[in-house]
């Protein structure tokens, strides 16, 4: 029977592939309801705005050439790339005006990657520039606004990839993460974003000519990731299958385990005992995103876990996390500021500056800290198997503001540090995912925060599923965008 194409886009990543395996819809069909898909809604929201459907159809075209068998683990599935990530021939901008116009010679390692298990890239989607902020809006592209209320902000920086899984734009899209930006739009539009741990999907390097001469690739450093995002936790976990793996322009990306993770969410591993904190000891918390996140780790009691308040010991996370982030946009970044400093927005000039101060005593201090703190973090998930927190301190805000500066009486001291509850699990290298939690009284979403152990996707993976199975917040997506609700 012939799917339409509302049908189509209303399936799961899953059930798409189910579709194509068994050839009863080709990949050309999925990226022609696509295309549609987006003319009708993308001018609402603004998530997609590079395109690439010719050179996605010619992959196509190569790829149905192969018997079905052999076309790998997404087996013609369409994907959306953010736009901090090359592809080969297409725009790749970073979200700034000075590479407004820069056509990557290479891809990613990613891309290769996802591309090699049938994966078709016919769109780049919006992030901030260079990611820097949990707010997408950009001077190349402008803003992409939150389908949930038009009004507000989708969160970042994998902003627009959140934007298209919500709104029926994509059935999967990738992600990177440093201070949550996986996590954060996830929790802004109601999908699933899996930030897995450092070395777990290779990324971050490609050949010659994939980065501009003064815009590096840094393969290899332990903070940042790039990760799968989806409408629900199997299709999550279908994705993060085809991304893993090794890849030799990656200095530390791990080899493929010989498990899937889409089978590990079959397996229904179940937590014995987890951990719940409203605010990690690190930062304050809207009352009402603390209050649906504390109801929805409750549902872990129904799983049969024991769920009590506790957490690891973050108190020193704005010096570990804010040097090491001044340092690695000083790295990448210096040569810009150099240059084309007038291009830039004034929060990426405040985070290169800021590394200037930075002494050698000053990094000898935080990597001790750090070593102290990661080990604080191994010994409290010996006990517990999960820690479950919000995975943002508040709800959707305003699209014009450029990020949270205070809450209550708390002025936050930079644009990310709102962004505490998220970073301090970035530091411990565990995988962590934000799954939906809720909706405020106005209507909006609300993401839970659910944090593995060391290496532990794949238990992570099974009892996000598990309690996605149980609350009631599945298949509310894709939706049309709505205008605001107040």
């Amino acid at each position: 029977m012939k799917q339409s194409d509302r049908d189509l886009i209303t399936m799961t990543a899953n059930e798409v592939v189910n579709l194509l395996k068994k050839n009863e819809v080709s990949p050309i069909e999925l990226l022609t309801a696509l295309e549609k898909r987006i003319n009708e809604i993308d001018k609402d929201v603004n998530a997609l705005p590079t395109r690439c459907f010719s050179r996605a159809k010619s992959e196509a075209e190569k790829l149905m050439q192969k018997p079905l068998g052999e076309r790998g683990v997404l087996a013609g599935l369409p994907i959306a790339i953010k736009d901090l990530t090359p592809v080969q021939g297409v725009k790749s901008t970073w979200g700034s005006p000075v590479y407004k116009d820069f056509v990557p010679k290479h891809s990613d390692c990613l891309v290769e990657n996802v591309e090699k298990e049938g994966a078709l890239v016919y769109a780049k989607s919006n992030t901030p520039e260079f990611g820097a902020g949990a707010n997408t809006f950009n001077e190349v592209f402008g803003a992409t606004l939150n389908p949930w209320d038009t009004s507000k902000s989708c969160a970042g920086s994998s902003g627009g990839s959140a934007v298209a899984l919500a709104t029926g734009q994509a059935w999967i899209a990738s992600g990177s993460d440093l201070g949550g930006s996986l996590r954060n739009p996830a929790s802004f539009c109601s999908v699933v974003g899996l930030r897995p741990s450092p070395g777990r999907v290779a990324f971050g390097a490609a050949g010659e000519g994939a980065f501009p001469s003064d815009l590096f690739g840094i393969p290899g450093q332990p903070f940042s990731v790039s990760g799968p995002m989806a409408r629900n936790v199997p299709d999550v976990a279908l994705l993060l299958d085809a991304m893993v793996g090794h890849h030799p322009r990656d200095p530390i990306s791990l080899p493929r385990t010989g498990t899937s993770y889409l089978d590990a969410v079959k397996s229904r591993t179940k937590p014995k005992k987890v951990a719940f904190s409203k605010d990690l000891g690190v930062t304050p918390v809207d009352e009402e995103v603390a209050a649906i996140c504390e109801k929805a780790a409750k549902r872990f009691e129904q799983l049969g876990c024991i769920v009590e308040e506790a957490h690891p010991d973050f108190s020193d996370i704005q010096d570990i996390f804010q040097t090491w982030r001044a340092m690695s946009f000083y790295v990448g970044k210096k040569a810009l500021l150099d240059t084309n400093k007038n291009l830039l927005k004034p929060e990426v000039i405040w985070n290169i500056e800021r590394a200037a101060e930075i002494t050698v005593d000053d990094f000898a201090r935080v990597e001790l800290a750090r070593a102290r703190y990661l080990n604080r973090a191994v010994t409290f998930f010996e006990e517990y198997d999960l820690l479950l927190s919000p995975a943002t301190i508040v709800p959707p805000y305003p699209i014009e503001q450029r990020f949270v500066a205070e809450l209550g009486e708390h002025k936050f001291s930079n644009y990310v540090e709102w962004l505490s509850i998220a970073y301090a699990i970035t530091i411990t290298g565990h995988p962590a995912l934000s799954v939906p939690a809720g909706f405020t009284k106005d209507g909006l979403p609300v993401g839970l925060q659910i944090v593995g152990g060391p290496r532990g996707e794949a238990n992570l993976l099974s009892a996000a599923n598990l309690y996605e199975e149980i609350s009631d917040l599945k298949n509310l997506v894709p939706i049309i965008p709505k205008k605001s609700l107040t």
